[in-house]
C-alpha cells in the first residue's frame, strides 16, 4: 500500500511533479510493482488527481472515504474488507525502491510462526552528532532481540556513562504490518505519549503491539522539497 496525500505541507502537489517524464507517485507505484516481492500493489489517496493517474496507467488505485491523521490510518481503511494477511507500507514520496530492506521486512513474517511480532520497520545507524540531536530524526531503542522500546524525538538513550559504547538508531517510517494490528491501531484514538511524541510508532507500542526492527544501510531518498526533486532528477539521469 502506498498512502499518497496531495497537500504535502512543506511541498505541496509533490507527488503530482514531474520525474524523468512520469509523475512522482506513478514512478513509486511502477517501482513497487517491480521488486516483485508483493501480489498486489495499490495507491491509496484522496485525491482524484493521483487517482486518476495511477488508473489511467493500468494501476489500481483506492480512493480514501475519509480525512486521517497519518498513513496507518489511510492505509487501515483501505485493507479492512481486503483478504491479506501482511500489509507493506511504501513511502510514496521514495520512487527509488530499497528493495533489500523490503525484502528483509517481510522476511519477519515468514521466520514469525508463532506470531510473536505484529508489525516489522527499519533502523539506521546515525554518528554525526547534528544527526542524533535533530527532533526532526525520530530515534529508536531496541531490545536484545531487536524489539522496539521506545522511540523519540529526544536523544534516547541518554549517554551518562561515555565509557560505554552507545549506538544510535534512526527510525525509517517503512512498516509492515499485520492486518489486525492495523486495524486494532485504526480503531483506537490517539494516544497520550504518541500525542507528545507525534509518532504514530509509539500509539502500537501503546496499545500493546510488539514491533521488530530490522537494521539496514540503505538511507532512502525521499522527496520534501524542491530541492530534493532536483537530486531526484539527477539521480535518475545517472541511472539511465
Amino acid at each position: 500500500m502506498i498512502p499518497a496525500r496531495y497537500k504535502a505541507s512543506r511541498f505541496p502537489g509533490k507527488l503530482m511533479k514531474i520525474l524523468g517524464g512520469k509523475p512522482v507517485i506513478l514512478r513509486t507505484y511502477e517501482a513497487a510493482l517491480n521488486t516483485n516481492l508483493f501480489d498486489e500493489v495499490y495507491v491509496v489517496t484522496d485525491s482524484d488527481v493521483i487517482y486518476k493517474t495511477i488508473v489511467d496507467a493500468n494501476g489500481k488505485a483506492i480512493m480514501s472515504k475519509k480525512e486521517h491523521e497519518c498513513g496507518s490510518d489511510r492505509i487501515a481503511e483501505a485493507v479492512e474488507n481486503l483478504e491479506v494477511d501482511v500489509v507493506v507500507n511504501v513511502q510514496g514520496d521514495e520512487p527509488f525502491i530499497d528493495t533489500e530492506s523490503l525484502t528483509k521486512l517481510i522476511q519477519v513474517f515468514k521466520d514469525d510462526k508463532v506470531h510473536a511480532v505484529d508489525l516489522a520497520s527499519l533502523k539506521v545507524q546515525m554518528t554525526a552528532i547534528e544527526e542524533i540531536e535533530n527532533p526532526n530524526n525520530v530515534k529508536v531503542i531496541t531490545d536484545v532481540n531487536n524489539m522496539a522500546i521506545y522511540f523519540s524525538r529526544s536523544v534516547i538513550p541518554f549517554h551518562r556513562d561515555k565509557e560505554v559504547d552507545v549506538k544510535y538508531y534512526k527510525h525509517k517510517g517503512v512498516y509492515a504490518f499485520r492486518k489486525q494490528a492495523l486495524i486494532d491501531f485504526y480503531n483506537t484514538p490517539i494516544t497520550p505519549l504518541e500525542a507528545a511524541e507525534k509518532i504514530e510508532a509509539i500509539r502500537y507500542q501503546e496499545i500493546g503491539k510488539k514491533i521488530k526492527m530490522v537494521e539496514t544501510t540503505v538511507e532512502s531518498i525521499g522527496i520534501d522539497t524542491p530541492e530534493d526533486l532536483e537530486k531526484a532528477i539527477n539521480i535518475l539521469k545517472d541511472n539511465e
